[in-house]
């Protein structure tokens, strides 16, 4: 089943199923994962949403969530004049296994402008090689973008730096690409320290948080989103890593902070 079939029903009821073709290893992708929470809270929002947009979201990772029926539930815990702090969680086999903690806020009169990060210089995605799916050893998921590395290492290169830099896309076709199949894409990225390995071995992700500049606006699934990583420290089995993600057109939209443990 598609992404955005998959957005939609979360966005429409409360149970669904995960089709098979999501794997991420014995878990399903955890970008899916947050998109249909995201959805599915949205949607709970309602009119309380019009007003206002994502401005920081959080994912906990909590167990592995396998294809198979979910149950999504949302709560909404305040919601003032300009910021409304709601959760969502989904729910498999009776267990909680995904946590989404969300804050949207209306936008506001301030007087404090500061300038976002300029997007890097990369080599034009349409002149880079797409990543190729290798069936039995990538994860499932991958199977449904469209990945161009501009710079840095691949996993398993056994690369002396950690940080790399790419484009991004769904390979799916659809007309509209909203914040739910954009915050899906974002974690579509390896964790940045898989370059470093020397052989394969696992890591995954323990804690995300997404913070939200833009909200992208006049997007499909044809338009390019550029991904840098940089990695602030790994010790002791966990590595934690910042990312900024442009639009096509150079506007900082997203920064991603990312706390992921390793098993090599």
């Amino acid at each position: 089943m598609s992404l955005d079939l998959l957005l939609g029903q979360a966005a429409a009821q409360e149970t669904l199923t995960i089709p098979a073709g999501w794997g991420q290893g014995r878990a399903t992708y955890g970008g899916l994962v947050a998109g249909l929470l995201y959805s599915r809270l949205l949607a709970a929002l309602g009119d309380a949403g019009k007003d206002r947009v994502l401005r920081s979201a959080t994912v906990s990772f909590i167990g592995a969530v396998t294809a198979g029926e979910i149950r999504l539930t949302t709560e909404i815990f305040r919601s003032g004049k300009s910021v409304t702090q709601a959760e969502a969680r989904l729910i498999q086999n009776g267990e909680v296994q995904a946590v989404l903690l969300a804050s949207f806020g209306a936008a506001r009169s301030s007087s404090i402008d500061v300038a976002a990060r300029s997007a890097p210089v990369f080599k034009a995605a349409e002149t880079l090689t797409p990543m190729p799916y290798i069936d039995g050893i990538m994860p499932e998921f991958l199977q449904q973008l469209d990945m161009r590395w501009a710079y840095g290492a691949t996993p398993f290169m056994g690369a002396t730096e950690p940080d790399f830099g790419g484009w991004m896309r769904w390979r799916e076709d659809f007309p509209t690409l909203t914040t739910a199949h954009l915050f899906a894409l974002i974690d579509a990225w390896p964790p940045s320290v898989l370059g470093m390995f020397k052989t394969m071995a696992p890591a995954s992700s323990l804690c995300w948080t997404l913070e939200l500049l833009a909200t992208p606006t006049d997007k499909t699934s044809q338009n390019w989103w550029q991904y840098q990583v940089s990695t602030d420290a790994s010790k002791a089995g966990y590595a934690h890593a910042e990312a900024h993600i442009w639009d096509d057109g150079g506007q900082l939209i997203a920064i991603s902070r990312q706390t992921v443990t390793v098993f090599a």
